[in-house]
């Protein structure tokens, strides 16, 4: 079965002109071309089952654009995902009426701001506005604000914890949102604990409602600053006690406490490990909470640097126990979130999909050790 005779006509007639983008409602069966900020329709008159009629029209769009009759491979929706478009032919998917073809170029690394505005209109959806705020093209140009503005009114309309977070986290981005807009989301986050892990993603030095320095802070400050000021544990044990650090620890802790969800407990677990990534004495994977707070144990009782993979930490490690012997709680809590990631509840969530206080007694055995390091982090020594 063809095209009508009248379809065939108009958007032969639509082809013959430059234009950026299309878009086809298959809904109402019109088809949208986009030139410049103008936007061009053409109703159609299907002659056949509507979903056969608009194959036959990408058809005949990719047949112009790419010069494919098939239409766009769908069946590499995973490729073109994973941002693997090529560069050069992005401005060409935009024209086949496709939304995988969009998503495959809101997701290309070589996206720029005006392929941005143009794969927005042809698709705007908060998975599109999601992918494409990830590059640096988009978040300083002009559709920056666009995006991350859209975002925040369709927060309210996610269900999804891990979107919520992701969107949260983008948003936050440098200079896409006021500070305005910034505070009401920290404030909403009150009843969505998922937004404030999306700011413990994105500003985990910044966060609203700044937590006092531990009250013991000022008897380390100085032995701290004469460790060698490249040694990763004196760096990130100054910024702990400080404002920042308790902090970013606090908030933590208080969704660590009661997790809604096993997106939130899983999202929490990566950020806090990449927060103490710089003091990682061991990057494989363990399931074992037991084993990573007994082998951090042994870790602050050695005298050398024999017998661990990163020697150049060991000898941070050596010299901040030798240096900060009263902090070696804290050094040891550090080691073990830095230790600490999906990994260790995995075991827990392959045999239940439980969510709230179910889930949060099934993972006591982990959060309860967690929750010992995140005391030796904020508890001042006596």
């Amino acid at each position: 079965m063809e095209l009508s005779h009248e379809d065939q006509l108009r958007l032969n007639v639509l082809l013959a002109n430059s234009f950026d983008a299309i878009r086809i409602d298959d809904a109402r069966m019109v088809v949208y071309a986009l030139t410049g900020e103008t936007e061009a329709k053409v109703p159609l008159n299907p002659s056949s089952r509507n979903d056969v009629y608009i194959k036959q029209v990408r058809e005949l769009l990719s047949g112009h654009a790419l010069g494919s009759p098939g239409g766009y491979p769908v069946y590499l929706k995973r490729w073109t995902r994973m941002g693997q478009a090529r560069d050069e032919n992005l401005s060409e998917l935009l024209k086949l009426g496709e939304p995988e073809a969009v998503t495959a170029v809101a997701g290309a690394s070589g996206l720029t701001n005006e392929l941005a505005r143009r794969a927005w209109w042809a698709n705007p959806c908060a998975t599109i506005a999601r992918s494409m705020l990830e590059k640096e093209a988009v978040i300083n140009g002009s559709m920056g604000k666009i995006l991350a503005q859209f975002l925040i009114e369709f927060l309210p309309f996610e269900t999804e914890s891990e979107l919520m977070i992701e969107s949260v986290r983008l948003v936050l981005q440098p200079g896409l949102i006021d500070d305005q807009t910034r505070m009401q989301l920290w404030s909403k986050g009150k009843q969505k604990r998922a937004y404030h892990i999306g700011f413990l993603a994105a500003q985990p030095n910044d966060l609203p409602d700044l937590q006092p320095a531990r009250t013991d802070i000022d008897q380390y400050t100085d032995g701290l600053k004469q460790t060698d000021e490249t040694n990763n544990f004196a760096t990130l044990l100054t910024k702990l006690l400080g404002r920042n650090g308790q902090s970013f620890l606090a908030v933590a802790e208080s969704i660590l406490r009661k997790p809604a969800n096993q997106d939130d407990v899983v999202i929490l677990l990566n950020t806090l490990k990449q927060y103490f990534s710089d003091v990682c004495m061991n990057h494989e994977k363990c399931q074992d909470i037991e084993k990573i707070v007994s082998e951090s144990e042994f870790m602050c009782k050695q005298q050398d640097t024999n017998g661990y993979n990163d020697d150049h930490r060991n000898k941070h490690l050596v010299t901040i126990l030798a240096n900060q012997p009263n902090l070696k709680n804290e050094i040891h809590a550090m080691l073990v979130l830095a230790r600490c990631d999906e990994a260790v509840v995995t075991p827990v969530f392959a045999r239940t999909t439980a969510i709230g206080t179910v889930m949060r007694k099934k993972l006591a055995p982990i959060t309860d050790q967690l929750l010992v390091m995140f005391s030796h982090l904020r508890t001042p020594n006596s």
